[in-house]
């Protein structure tokens, strides 16, 4: 079953940068989810979804990824991009 390894990203909510380091390994869906006809909700028979194995490093996840015969795409960490700005920006 395919899966993905990503780091975490930054909230965009808050301004601290907790839990930005760890890596996350999570299978690709199996199957589509479909509306329970009892209660609405979305589910499936796919329980993959519900894991998700998180690592210190991108190279402890690749390393579980392999040991285990998991293929695995790395998605890249998107670069920070500061945009600086002057409060006296907002008057000009």
């Amino acid at each position: 079953m395919p899966a993905r390894i990503y780091q975490n990203p930054k909230n965009a909510m808050q301004s601290g940068k907790a839990k930005t380091h760890i890596w996350v390994l999570e299978f690709e869906p199996a199957e589509a989810k479909k509306p329970d006809p009892l209660t609405g909700w979305a589910g499936s028979g796919d329980t993959q979804q519900q894991v998700r194995l998180t690592f210190p490093s991108q190279e402890a996840a690749r390393a579980y990824a392999e040991k285990y015969g998991i293929a695995a795409s790395v998605k890249a960490t998107p670069e920070k991009r500061l945009k600086l700005q002057a409060y006296a920006d907002n008057f000009g």
